[in-house]
């Protein structure tokens, strides 16, 4: 039997995967010990297997999160206040798939952006799409597109986005035309895909900040009442590190010092010069 026309063949069907595994089969010495069922799963496995992991980087690149975060990374520290049974039901994505939004609220630099980029990356592994946002871009470039006739486009993107991030929600003052696109969007995904909100404000001041009493009305309606809360506390995660990252600078510089003193030669110098 030729093998080459089989596999040209296996590759015009783009069955890459498939083709290389194969070649691969017919280099192990013992594969002729396995059924010809047995041989065509594995062929078929793996290409189920690629293809579902391109598809996976495809979610990813096109998700554009802002920090590449996983549940799994999270900091569970006391002082953040953060519920950990509530976040481990929410790893399953049932949420997404009962259409409920996650609203994530504490100070500044306290991870909220993290937390919301691995709820996201989460539900890209369980086969959702979702897109990061930061609002006030977001709002402004859809400013930008009623003028170059991309908004009715870009809005009907959104709103088909499985699970869309608005990051920092209550930065800066909403216009009304900025609260009537917000409530668009809103709209458009109410009960039909999710939607995660960070913000530094408590969600109880979040109407006065929308402004126009009637479309803050409106938009957190669509918002709140099928969600999930987040509150994180604790200070800044951004200061922690760089105080941590100070004290074992100046502790390497001190060592340095010291052993200079003491004529004593740095251990890791040392495996560095060998």
């Amino acid at each position: 039997m030729l093998i080459n026309p089989i596999i040209d063949k296996i590759q015009h069907l783009r069955l890459h995967a498939m083709a290389r595994a194969f070649k691969e089969q017919l280099e192990q010495p013992g594969i002729t010990q396995l059924s010809f069922e047995e041989r065509l799963g594995l062929l078929v496995d793996i290409e189920v297997t690629a293809r579902e992991n391109r598809r996976l980087q495809t979610r990813l690149r096109s998700a554009k999160l802002q920090q590449s975060a996983c549940l799994e990374d999270i900091d569970y520290y006391s002082s953040r206040n953060l519920d950990k049974s509530l976040l481990a039901s929410l790893s399953h994505c049932q949420w997404v798939t009962s259409h409920q939004n996650i609203l994530i609220v504490g100070p500044c630099g306290t991870g909220k952006t993290f937390l919301a980029c691995a709820l996201a990356h989460k539900a890209c592994l369980y086969g959702y799409t979702a897109h990061y946002c930061r609002i006030g871009r977001l709002l402004s470039e859809l400013q930008l597109n009623k003028g170059d006739g991309q908004y009715r486009k870009r809005i009907s993107e959104l709103a088909k986005t499985d699970v869309l991030i608005l990051d920092d929600f209550g930065l800066s003052p909403l216009s009304d035309e900025h609260r009537r696109d917000l409530l668009e969007i809103l709209d458009d995904r109410h009960d039909k895909k999710s939607t995660i909100v960070t913000s530094q404000l408590p969600i109880k001041l979040w109407h006065e900040m929308i402004g126009n009493e009637t479309l803050a009305d409106a938009i957190l309606d669509r918002l709140i009442h099928n969600s999930h809360r987040v509150e994180v506390k604790g200070e800044s995660m951004r200061k922690t590190r760089s105080t941590i990252e100070k004290t074992t600078d100046n502790s390497k510089e001190n060592e340095k010092t010291k052993n200079k003193e003491t004529g004593t030669t740095d251990t890791y110098s040392e495996k560095g010069a060998n």
